[in-house]
């Protein structure tokens, strides 16, 4: 069953680490985390999941933990620019334009592709370099690829 979260809930897990999560103990610091933490928060039971990473916890607790298989179960996706103005929450999704087929609703399985959850004007993200919960603006988020031809993508939540 998936979640809706709220700013409330969001805000609860700021600073803490996958460790605090993850009840699957799926928790190595050398792993990015944030398809992880974005699925645990709404239930994302699908793809790969980290209970298959480590056969420890339950299976309900599973979430899942590629961005690229979460991107083409969204609802709608689109550049961030044309986000609808009714979509005030979802998901966000940061990659090079060339690793998302838009038409097609596919993103590349590359390492530079992150995602998040956004509500109104804040994205909350699992940082893989500060190893916790963070909250940024869209402007903020926006630079987390310095690379020119970086995009950010939403996504309508999976319900």
């Amino acid at each position: 069953m998936f979640v809706v979260p709220s700013t409330t809930q969001m805000n609860a897990l700021l600073g803490k680490t996958i460790s605090e999560i993850c009840t699957c103990k799926f928790h190595d610091v050398n792993i990015n985390h944030c398809a992880h933490f974005v699925s645990h928060v709404i239930g994302y039971q699908f793809g790969f999941t980290c209970f298959s990473m480590t056969g420890k916890g339950t299976k309900e607790k599973k979430a899942n933990i590629r961005v690229q298989e979460i991107f083409p179960k969204c609802k709608s996706v689109g550049k961030w620019d044309n986000k609808p103005a009714t979509l005030t929450s979802g998901l966000v999704f940061i990659t090079h334009k060339n690793n998302v087929n838009l038409a097609q609703k596919k993103m590349a399985n590359v390492p530079k592709k992150h995602i998040g959850v956004f509500i109104g004007d804040k994205i909350w993200h699992y940082s893989n370099t500060q190893d916790k919960v963070v909250t940024q603006t869209p402007e903020q988020f926006s630079h987390h690829y310095p690379e020119a031809g970086t995009t950010m993508y939403f996504g309508e939540f999976v319900v």
